[in-house]
């Protein structure tokens, strides 16, 4: 069994789905991707969950993620689930979701804790970069539904610090000042960002968001 870790490549797989047989690299191409999965159909936190990450697709969309879910109930069972799904959360499930009865993804990304349940798969979110490599791990226990408001402000932070030489601040949200990388000097930093750069301590550096 693979015990991922951030930076690992995500494992490649072949899986049947809601919306057909698909391989995940395939699937998301050239985009990012959230893989996230439910401890069984027919469950109530998962229905509200899925029902709210339709909700999100657009957002989600916008920001060129694709999105993945599985549960380790076979393909009828998510069919009638789906209808539950619609009929309770007023949408329809705009994305593919996993038949992973054979627990083959499920082993593959470690979605099974013992500790936790023996059989089903606690609520585990996995962020995959276009490079293929892993960005985020997050687990949470069946008691706890996701906030998708989260997920996407952890997703503009990963896309905003691939792509810059900054990170960002404890609960920072798009648009707001974000952290000089600590490896560049400050001089390099007025010369990258401006004489917006303001030096709270020689490895504290704040400056405005430079997408916004």
């Amino acid at each position: 069994m693979a015990h991922l870790r951030l930076g690992d490549t995500a494992p490649n797989f072949t899986a049947a789905t809601t919306q057909g047989t698909l391989t995940l690299y395939d699937y998301l191409g050239d985009h990012w991707g959230i893989l996230f999965s439910h401890p069984a159909d027919f469950t109530p936190v998962c229905t509200t969950e899925l029902g709210t990450a339709a909700k999100f697709k657009q957002e989600f969309d916008r920001r060129k993620v694709r999105m993945i879910a599985l549960s380790v109930d076979p393909l009828d069972s998510h069919q009638e689930w789906l209808k539950d799904i619609a009929d309770t959360q007023k949408v329809e499930v705009n994305f593919p979701i996993i038949a992973d009865a054979d627990r083959q993804v499920s082993d593959l990304y470690d979605m099974i804790h013992p500790n936790a349940n023996d059989t089903l798969t606690v609520r585990s979110v996995f962020i995959i970069g276009p490079d293929r490599k892993i960005k985020l791990i997050l687990t949470y226990p069946a008691s706890t539904g996701r906030n998708f408001y989260e997920l996407l402000r952890v997703i503009d932070s990963l896309q905003l610090t691939a792509y810059h030489k900054v990170a960002t601040p404890a609960n920072w949200e798009q648009g707001q000042k974000v952290v000089v990388s600590p490896s560049i000097p400050t001089p390099e930093a007025r010369t990258l960002f401006g004489d917006q750069v303001e030096e709270l301590r020689p490895y504290l550096r704040l400056t405005p968001d430079p997408t916004a």
